[in-house]
């Protein structure tokens, strides 16, 4: 037996204890499989989709007017396509890269209306965040058109990511042209990162005021 004061040679193995969740797993705000629930907080939000149109002034009052009053696409065959291919590529970037299929919407730190729902999320071995943006397209690549990467640096900045493998599939005629889809590694870039986040701001500032603006003239008003 032993007293109070002596150590057991073979102490009993502490439970393992489960790995801290990374900070991005917090910051959900809904999954995609749920359609309905998506699509209204996006909503109330600023997307990847939407600072992808953000270059100039002119360009966020637009993308203000289709927030607000919609854009009328309801889908076309080639967005049918790129539905109908991304759990293919994305099997392939698991696969390959290791990187998993997500469907998570999730929001930046501290920023509850910024948000990204990229197409694949996993911490790698050494801790760092790293994402996955899938594409179809009917054209060849040179490089990664610049409203994607807008969509890329959007994403890493929401989810706290260092950097995301853009992942795309040519086509012709919807059937791939290529026997792998090609892939690229793009990295964060605080400069680019610093002008949507201002650009987004600028846009929620401008939904608000019409928001306000429209609600002081509610139609309601016109009964009283």
């Amino acid at each position: 037996m032993l007293s109070l004061f002596e150590e057991d040679e073979h102490p009993l193995p502490r439970p393992a204890q489960a790995p801290a969740p990374h900070a991005h797993t917090l910051r959900i705000v809904a999954d995609s499989s749920d359609r309905v629930a998506w699509l209204r907080a996006r909503s109330r939000g600023i997307t990847a989709t939407d600072v992808a149109k953000l270059a100039t002034p002119r360009s966020v009052q637009n993308a203000a007017f289709d927030k607000l009053h919609g854009t009328g696409f309801g889908g076309n065959p080639f967005t049918d396509h790129g539905r109908a291919r991304e759990p293919e590529i994305a099997a392939w970037v698991l696969a390959n890269h290791g990187i998993e299929p997500s469907t998570n919407l999730y929001h930046a730190h501290r920023q509850p209306r910024h948000l990204a729902t990229p197409d694949g999320v996993v911490v790698d071995v050494h801790g760092e965040l790293l994402l996955a943006e899938i594409k179809t397209t009917s054209k060849p690549w040179r490089s990664i058109p610049r409203s994607y990467l807008r969509q890329v640096w959007w994403q890493q900045y929401v989810l706290g990511a260092e950097r995301t493998l853009v992942v795309w599939e040519e086509h012709r005629d919807f059937v791939p042209v290529h026997p792998e889809p090609r892939c690229r590694w793009v990295e964060r870039d605080e400069d680019q990162i610093a002008i949507l986040v201002g650009l987004a701001d600028q846009l929620l500032e401008i939904l608000a005021r019409q928001q306000k603006r429209e609600a002081r003239y509610a139609p309601d008003d016109y009964y009283r």
